[in-house]
């Protein structure tokens, strides 16, 4: 690693800790669209926001009509792309922090984006930086892109692809380090079907916002009385499972406590929708609940859909209930599919179909998997990177995740986390710790200078 790069950002540690904690700051979650904000005020807002800062450091900045902006360093026709996100998922529950307060509490900041992705997003601007102040040669140039609409639809990458050149190789600062080279595929199903009226009576449940949360709490105000709360409260013990039950004007409330998480990480979560959708089978729910409960309930292998399925490279489906609402008169959810790389989609989604009866199921979007070989310069070129600036052994890694390197012909995600890091991407108390976030810089500093520098 180049010695100035890395007193350099040691230098800008104060000056990073406060501009990340104005970039927390701001709840950029997707909201209305409003003229020159396509994903609502916040997001355009947050743009605004990262556009300033880089300006300030004295790069040139081009914004993509409020759907993304990029950042450049040198004047190469080729170049190496970093391809951030600063939009977040909702705040959600469970919070010990204001979670757009970014609080610190020794190294930690504490706040939805912290980790995904405004800290390492941030880091990658720094490492542009320190690169630039040290006079480091470049054979290439560097571009950072930052888009508006990654934990959605992604609908700024397509407009930027279709207003700027997108680089072959670079990597996404959006996950977790050494680097992960295979993501899995995704498939979102939206489902409805109308409330048949049949068994228990569900007066009212609206649970989760996003496909790929796994939620953490869940309510449901049934009809019944105490009868029926004590029920509710037998099989809570019987499961050993947090539930709890009061009596309301309209019958029993109920709620149902998970474990939230990223959907593409199931392992030691637990779905709230899917607790309560097993208990209201077990109390006499029928018709559309009961499907749901025996198709998907509280597992997250598919099996139940007929979609179970693995591969050695990149292990096996996950399947997550994100979201779950009765509104007028008909039951609406969404499926989070996470597919091995060689995995039939479209026999997935048929299969799902097929496990859902009575249900209208659509495609709201197949994305195929991605997977860049080892043996490649820009794998290898990272490794060592990482490898020289930790002391650590490199090695590959396949995600359920899905970032931002799919967009790129060669890409994979590279960091901010480490191997022993907490995985709190789309939880409560979401943080990133400072020192590692400098380290990262300087690991993403040691790589674009072994990918891009003369």
């Amino acid at each position: 690693m180049n010695e100035t790069v890395s007193r350099l950002l040691d230098a800008y540690r104060a000056e990073f800790t406060e501009k990340l904690q104005a970039w927390v700051r701001i709840p950029s979650v997707q909201g209305a669209p409003e003229d020159g904000a396509p994903f609502g005020r916040e997001v355009r807002h947050m743009l605004d926001a990262a556009e300033a800062d880089a300006k300030a450091m004295g790069f040139p900045v081009r914004d993509f009509d409020g759907y993304a902006c990029d950042i450049t360093l040198g004047d190469r026709p080729e170049m190496i792309a970093v391809l951030g996100h600063l939009d977040v998922v909702p705040a959600g529950d469970g919070w010990n922090y204001p979670p757009f307060g970014a609080e610190m509490d020794g190294t930690r900041m504490y706040g939805r984006g912290t980790s995904d992705d405004k800290g390492p997003a941030l880091a990658s601007l720094y490492a542009m930086r320190a690169i630039r102040e040290a006079g480091i040669p470049l054979r290439k140039s560097i571009r950072l892109i930052l888009g508006c609409n990654e934990e959605t639809d992604w609908k700024d990458m397509e407009w930027y692809a279709a207003h700027a050149e997108i680089p072959a190789v670079g990597f996404s600062p959006d996950a977790s380090f050494p680097v992960i080279n295979t993501e899995k595929a995704i498939i979102h199903l939206r489902f409805t079907a109308p409330e048949t009226g049949s068994g228990l009576q569900v007066i009212e449940m609206a649970t989760g916002e996003r496909p790929n949360v796994i939620p953490g709490e869940c309510t449901a105000v049934v009809r019944g009385g105490e009868e029926l709360a004590e029920k509710v409260r037998a099989w809570g013990a019987e499961k050993n499972l947090p539930v709890a039950a009061e009596t309301v004007p309209e019958g029993i409330r109920i709620t149902a406590e998970g474990i939230p998480g990223h959907s593409a990480y199931p392992e030691g979560r637990r779905n709230a929708i899917g607790m309560m959708i097993c208990l209201l089978r077990d109390l006499g729910a029928e018709g559309p609940l009961k499907v749901l409960a025996d198709a998907v309930g509280m597992t997250h292998d598919g099996s139940g859909l007929g979609c179970a399925c693995s591969d050695a490279v990149s292990g096996p489906l996950t399947c997550n209930m994100g979201i779950l609402h009765l509104k007028d008169g008909a039951w609406t959810g969404t499926l989070d599919m996470r597919c091995p790389v060689n995995a039939d989609l479209p026999a997935l989604r048929d299969a799902a179909k097929a496990h859902l009866p009575g249900f209208e199921v659509e495609t709201l979007e197949m994305k195929p998997a991605h997977h860049v070989p080892a043996d490649s310069e820009l794998v290898t070129q990272l490794l060592a990177a990482y490898e020289e600036e930790t002391g650590l052994p490199g090695e590959t890694v396949a995600t359920g995740g899905g970032t931002y390197a799919k967009v790129l012909s060669q890409g994979v995600a590279f960091g901010a986390t480490f191997p022993d890091d907490e995985d709190l991407a789309h939880q409560a108390n979401e943080y990133a710790d400072m020192d590692r976030l400098i380290t990262a810089a300087k690991i993403y500093a040691n790589a674009l200078i072994r990918l891009a520098g003369e």
